[in-house]
């Protein structure tokens, strides 16, 4: 079954697929590799192959099973669109989520350039459903180029994850983007962020009229630092695109 998320911008998760490889500098302490790590070897535990790539059609079905409408993160311990995965299995996630279309689906990348290459295909230039939102992760200004290919993907629900935030992004354009969530990295080693990076992503966003969510500072743990920025907690989202039946779960 999908997971309750302790993440503040979701619900819920759902690891269809587990296990990834480093793509850059946004990897190099990734969480979810530290905690897969934990279990190698130990026989009959879900990550008992640690952090190698695995895919579960055990689960595909769950998203059904859970009535209630809900937000879930898809995949939060690997990458959809890793080359390893195949488009068939990358077909048989979205098809669950096309099926169980009372839940939000939050589908986040680095591999950009795949996932356009994919939706395009899949959905033959047309709008992607809107509960199926899809977005990169930005770590620093080297890999703003993610933005332009999300950009290139017809969709209503397109956000940005600049987490963790490892330099300043510079200038940035939002255009077509409906959220952007920002947040410093925590964990072992955790690299600091800056408060003009997070400061001028949120002027970005209201130039852009973009919905701003200011997840933490982080640190040794994600919650170290809180959750100020300017002294205030950031929690905007994009509420034109979500749908009802998940508005009336929340209130």
């Amino acid at each position: 079954m999908a997971q309750k998320s302790e993440i503040e911008w979701t619900d819920a998760t759902w690891n269809p697929v587990t296990g990834c490889t480093k793509i850059g500098p946004g990897c190099d302490n990734c969480y979810a590799e530290r905690f897969a790590e934990r279990w190698r070897g130990i026989e009959g535990h879900p990550y008992e192959q640690g952090f190698d790539m695995r895919l579960w059609p055990s689960r595909l079905g769950q998203p059904a099973l859970w009535k209630k409408p809900r937000m879930i993160f898809v995949n939060s311990m690997s990458d959809l669109f890793h080359k390893d995965v195949p488009r068939e299995f990358i077909d048989c996630v979205f098809e669950a989520m096309e099926s169980a279309d009372w839940h939000v689906y939050q589908v986040l990348t680095k591999r950009s350039s795949l996932m356009r290459n994919y939706v395009r295909h899949r959905y033959g230039g047309g709008r992607v459903p809107t509960h199926i939102w899809l977005g990169v992760s930005v770590e620093d200004a080297a890999h703003k180029g993610r933005i332009e290919h999300l950009r290139q993907i017809n969709s209503d629900a397109r956000f940005i994850s600049f987490e963790p935030l490892l330099g300043p992004i510079g200038v940035v354009d939002l255009t077509g983007i409906a959220w952007a969530i920002v947040g410093g990295e925590s964990g072992p080693g955790a690299r600091p962020m800056e408060a003009a990076w997070a400061t001028a992503l949120r002027i970005a966003c209201e130039q852009y009229e973009v919905a701003f969510f200011f997840k933490q500072w982080g640190g040794a743990r994600p919650k170290s630092g809180g959750r100020l920025l300017e002294g205030e907690e950031w929690n905007g989202f994009p509420w034109p695109i979500v749908p009802k039946s998940i508005i009336a779960e929340l209130a």
